[in-house]
């Protein structure tokens, strides 16, 4: 094997990492028990709330391990992880605004660690939220986490 065929394999490899997309879901039940290992034996870790964002790190027969905003690793069962998406406040307070421009209407702050419903992240930099009162508008990426 040539030098140039180990930099195309490389470069393929490469490639398909880059093209990993980050699985998120959410929480679907109150009060669901975080576990430090697949099984309803393992010690529980801590409790986790309806909506609470997620990030899916490995899946084992009808197990996820997740991590959180604040990087926290924990198993979970997959049936009480739903599809639909929410970020995390991360920044003391977020502005959110009427469109994706810091110069548009300021419809609400957001304080950390509020949980808003993810609409769409189809502008980059940007995006749109829900929040529980069904206030909707655009929030700088980096404020918030699960996008």
């Amino acid at each position: 094997m040539g030098i140039s065929t180990l930099v195309t394999s490389g470069l393929i490899l490469a490639s398909s990492y880059a093209l990993a997309e980050i699985e998120y879901f959410s929480i679907a039940e109150n009060a669901v028990i975080m576990y430090d290992a697949p099984s309803l034996k393992a010690d529980k870790l801590f409790v986790a709330s309806l909506y609470l964002p997620v990030e899916a790190v490995v899946n084992v027969e009808g197990w996820v391990k997740v991590r959180d905003s604040n990087g926290n690793l924990a198993w979970v069962e997959k049936k009480v992880l739903s599809e639909q998406r929410y970020v995390v406040v991360t920044a003391a307070l977020a502005d959110i605004y009427e469109t994706a421009d810091v110069n548009s209407k300021l419809v609400f702050q957001a304080e950390e660690n509020t949980v808003l419903e993810w609409l769409d992240s189809n502008t980059q930099g940007w995006v749109k939220v829900r929040h529980i009162d069904g206030q909707t508008g655009y929030v700088k990426v980096i404020q918030v986490w699960g996008s």
